[in-house]
């Protein structure tokens, strides 16, 4: 096998980053687009030792799973992968992919519960983020999202996982820009004026929240101009705020950031409980699938009488404070101190009195202290939780850990690491909240 060789293959199941997986004499190819029980032909594109990788050249017969995407943009637009499957079987895919993962990466055998699908599969993107260029010769605004594995910018006009007042904010900055003398980002020459527009949704009032994140340290004339014609053009818009981000980086948000016009934050709510929402506060961007994960983790805590939690990898705490109302005391550690100030505002806002806060690192703060939690929830980020803090939880914990966790990879290498101490797995809960991407988040119970 080698580069260009042409195949006829039959897709047999998704891998956990959302290629199709075939086999050619006995090789596991990844193919880009597929769907199990498709049949393609492909052009292998890369080999390597143990796999090769192939794009579709034609489908000869599809899976009875394909479906017509129903944004015009799935096919050039790299935050939608698996839109084209319908998605019942989008469920079954995802339950799929944990269940390959824990058992090869996590060495566990479990039965995986099947998926909690999201409330809403359209405008359920509450937080957007979309980068910024400009055309060499007619110098047009481009905004919208990267084609696959590339950083060139799909100009998207509308996107159908997001609200449609999005769309016409997105559609304003980028039709007005040049009135005000605005550039595009240029990412390789690092040069420009506008890298992203960000924008937070709220999923209660529908209240949004712009941040233009500008190639600079200070504000100009123009973009407090500009600032101003977005914030008046819109009745739904309560702030717009400029960040300020001049590194060579990846890196969406920089350190800094100053509100224009308006307030720097939105409300929404998560079960009963009203939160604040700035730029770069860490909140869910499917509430309303996020709510359903909350009240899982909620019931589970509730079979406890009057528990102490350990909320560790807290951002703003919105589980201590979602589950505060059944427990006798909530800790929550969270090593950013913007969340951390975020959350004091809402548990003021929402008259909470026993959930107690504490900036830092997890493992750290663990051992500094003496007392044990009966629960602890843990919600890291993808990188998942290094054997120092889960070694402190398992010090820190006598009853349940809650592991809440966006990658699955993560969680088995975790769940295997705890399974190795005495801990047993009690179950897994899939919750779909990136609805047609090989993305999932899920919800282990594990018991001490």
């Amino acid at each position: 096998m080698k580069i260009n060789d042409e195949f006829v293959v039959k897709i047999e199941k998704l891998s956990n980053l959302g290629t199709g997986i075939a086999k050619i004499n006995g090789q596991v190819v990844f193919v880009e687009k597929a769907c199990p029980e498709d049949e393609m032909k492909i052009k292998i594109t890369k080999v390597n030792k143990n796999f090769a990788t192939a794009t579709p050249i034609e489908i000869i017969t599809p899976s009875i799973h394909r479906i017509k995407p129903f944004c015009p943009m799935q096919n050039v637009c790299g935050s939608c992968q698996l839109q084209f499957i319908d998605y019942d079987y989008q469920l079954e895919l995802k339950k799929q992919i944990v269940e390959d993962v824990i058992k090869n990466i996590g060495n566990i055998d479990i039965s995986i519960n099947n998926p909690i699908p999201s409330p809403q599969i359209k405008a359920f993107r509450h937080k957007i983020q979309c980068p910024v260029s400009q055309t060499k010769v007619s110098k047009k605004i481009l905004a919208g999202y990267y084609k696959p594995q590339t950083h060139e910018i799909v100009n998207i006009k509308y996107c159908p996982i997001q609200p449609e007042i999005c769309d016409k904010i997105i559609d304003f900055i980028r039709n007005k820009s040049q009135d005000f003398n605005i550039t595009g980002y240029d990412e390789k020459k690092h040069s420009g004026d506008l890298r992203h527009i960000v924008l937070r949704s709220s999923s209660d009032n529908g209240n949004i929240l712009v941040t233009l994140v500008i190639n600079n340290t200070k504000i100009s004339d123009k973009f407090n101009s500009f600032a101003k014609a977005i914030y008046n053009e819109f009745e739904d818009i309560q702030g717009v705020c400029i960040n300020f981000n001049n590194k060579k980086s990846n890196v969406i948000l920089g350190e800094k950031t100053q509100c224009i016009c308006g307030n720097d934050f939105i409300y929404d709510k998560i079960l009963d409980k009203t939160f604040k929402i700035g730029a770069s506060t860490f909140f869910q961007i499917n509430p309303k699938s996020a709510e359903n994960i909350f009240q899982y983790v909620k019931n589970e805590i509730s079979k406890h009488e009057n528990p102490t939690i350990l909320d560790a990898y807290a951002g703003i705490a919105t589980f201590g404070i979602t589950v505060s109302n059944i427990a006798k005391k909530v800790v929550s550690v969270e090593e950013n101190k913007e969340s951390i100030e975020k959350a004091i505002e809402v548990i003021e806002l929402n008259n909470i009195k026993n959930v107690e806060l504490h900036c830092g690192d997890t493992a750290k703060y663990l051992k500094s202290i003496k007392k044990n939690f009966d629960i602890t929830i843990l919600d890291p980020p993808r990188k998942g939780c290094t054997k120092e803090s889960l070694d402190e939880t398992l010090n820190h914990t006598k009853e349940k850990i809650i592991y809440v966790s966006c990658n699955p990879a993560t969680l088995a290498r975790d769940l295997k690491y705890l399974s190795e101490k005495g801990c047993k797995l009690k179950s897994i809960q899939p919750f779909d909240m990136f609805c047609h991407t090989f993305h999932i988040e899920n919800v282990a119970i594990i018991e001490i």
